[in-house]
Formats: structure tokens, C-alpha cells, sequence
């Protein structure tokens, strides 16, 4: 197969390209740097430059997939950062519609059945909304959970205070994901050619912050680390002292406050929908201890 990857080199893009050219497909990776063309072609991909908000470019770089994975960027530095991610997804169903590509693969979030109160994952929710309206498209949207990754942000908080917190309690339900669980999931999801416009949730483990403040502060050799949930304001504060302009981290206060009153994860719970990841947090842990000890010798 031809596919066509919207979502560069990152966490899930890397070894997503990975597991498709093991598998013979011919990939294409779009990303918007020049700098990232090297990277791309090592993997035996063919690199695409170009801006996820540029229609004519995106159909160019469509032209011929017989499979489409699209990351909508939600870019921090933007100033509206909403807007940004619904002209990023009319760009992409004004190319997806153009270059007549049949099948996609969409990675969303837990939270995008709510149009609004979810902070960023709302952008998704319209996302996924313009692709519904798009007749015969044949889309899967991959509705992933929080991702383990973002517990890296943490880190300068756990070094300076010896707590991991959020603006939410400590004995809600996490739904954790892995980025290569994802990746996994969305190759799977493009050599199907089933029809019809689906949801497939990703989610890796469940666990209560209070949960994964034990298993990651024991892999840091802090078992006793307690999670604190910190006031909305006091979450604003600590986010924009992180360098997030101030648009990005209400928004991501907003998503606390989403998962605080189980707007994010009702649908998922509510729906019978399975733990299917493999990447459990315990083996996230082992990652995250690397990072922790490599972040201490750069302090």
C-alpha cells in the first residue's frame, strides 16, 4: 500500500513509519521542517515539506495514498489556538476530498465526543465533525488517552517539590496510553478497508493519579511521592512559568478541570470500550526513570 503519514517524526510518527516499512508499504512522511527530510529517508520513507495548513500542498502530498494518517498539530505558539486546529482540518478534508483519497485514520483523543470544556481535545471534537460530513471517507478515528509521555512535563515539579500534581483529585481514573500502543493501533487500522466512519479507542492502562505517583516516584527511588492536586489557579500559574503562552495553558486547564469532572472520560467508561495497549505504566516507569535521572545530570 501507499500511505501517506500527516504527523512527522515524533512519538507516534517515528514508529509508525517504522512498523509500516517493515511491513512493505510505501510511506510518505509529511512534516513542516526541512530539517527533518534526513530523518524521514533513513527510515526508507519519502519526506513531504510542507504546512499541515496548506490544502494545495496536503493534496499533493495525498496524491496516490491509498491510506491517510492525520495528527492535527495543536500548536502552542498559535494565537488562537482552536482556530488554528479547524483550519488546519479544513485544510486536511478540503485535500482528502481533492486528491479522492477513500481511507483514514485520524488520531483524536478521549474527550471528542464533548464539543466544548475539555481544553485542546475540543479542537478535536470539530475535527472529527468536519470528517463525518465528508461522503464515502472511510475513517477510523483513533480516540487515544493521556498519553504517559506528558508525565515528562513533570519532572522540574518533582525535582523543585517532590510532589506530582494536577489540577484534578488523586482518585479519579486515569486512561493512559503509550504513543507505541498507538502506533501500533494505527497501523493496524490503515491496512483495513473497512467502510463506514468508526471510533476505535486506545487506551494502555487505567490508574488513579495517586496510582502513578506511587509507580513512578518507586522507579525514581521516591515511592512516597504523593500526588497534589493543585487549585486551578495554582495549575495556570505552574504552566505558563513551563514557557506555554497564556491561551495554551488556560486551555490546558480547562482539560484538567475536563478530567476533574469526568467530561473527558465518561464516554469511554460509560461505553464498555476495552483496555487494548500492552504498554502498561509499570514499563513506562522504567522510561521514565531514565528520563528523570538524565534531567538531574543536566540540573
Amino acid at each position: 500500500m501507499k500511505i501517506t503519514i500527516a504527523g512527522s517524526l515524533g512519538n507516534i510518527g517515528k514508529p509508525l513509519t517504522k512498523k509500516l516499512r517493515e511491513a512493505g508499504h510505501q510511506v510518505t512522511v509529511i512534516s513542516h521542517t526541512e530539517k527533518r527530510r534526513t530523518d524521514i529517508e533513513a527510515l526508507g520513507a519519502k519526506a513531504a515539506i510542507g504546512s499541515v495548513n496548506d490544502a494545495g500542498f496536503l493534496r499533493s502530498a495525498f496524491a496516490g495514498a491509498d491510506a491517510v494518517y492525520i495528527m492535527v498539530p495543536p500548536n502552542p505558539g498559535a494565537e488562537n489556538v482552536l482556530h488554528y486546529m479547524n483550519q488546519a482540518g479544513e485544510a486536511f478534508a478540503k485535500a482528502i476530498k481533492e486528491a479522492g483519497i477513500s481511507r483514514v485514520v485520524m488520531l483524536s483523543s478521549i474527550g471528542a465526543d464533548v464539543p466544548s470544556g475539555t481544553g485542546p481535545i475540543s479542537g478535536l471534537y470539530a475535527v472529527e465533525q468536519l470528517f463525518n460530513k465528508i461522503d464515502g471517507l472511510s475513517i477510523t478515528f483513533l480516540r487515544a488517552g493521556f498519553f504517559y509521555t506528558n508525565f515528562y512535563n513533570d519532572v522540574p515539579v518533582i525535582k523543585a517539590m517532590n510532589v506530582l500534581g494536577n489540577n484534578f483529585p488523586g482518585d479519579l481514573t486515569l486512561l493512559l496510553v503509550h504513543p507505541e500502543d498507538i502506533a501500533a493501533a494505527a497501523a493496524e487500522e490503515l491496512e483495513l478497508r473497512s467502510g463506514g466512519k468508526r471510533v476505535r479507542y486506545i487506551v494502555s492502562d487505567l490508574k488513579t493519579p495517586a496510582e502513578a505517583a506511587g509507580i513512578l516516584g518507586g522507579a525514581i527511588g521516591k515511592p512516597e511521592l504523593p500526588w497534589v492536586e493543585f487549585t486551578d489557579e495554582q495549575a495556570l500559574h505552574g504552566i505558563k512559568q513551563a514557557g506555554l503562552p497564556d491561551e495554551m495553558a488556560r486551555l490546558y486547564v480547562e482539560m484538567g478541570q475536563g478530567f476533574r469532572n469526568g467530561l473527558v472520560t465518561k464516554h469511554f467508561l460509560e461505553s464498555g470500550a476495552e483496555v487494548q495497549g500492552k504498554i502498561k505504566l509499570e514499563e513506562f516507569a522504567k522510561e521514565f526513570a531514565e528520563q528523570f535521572s538524565e534531567a538531574r545530570m543536566t540540573s
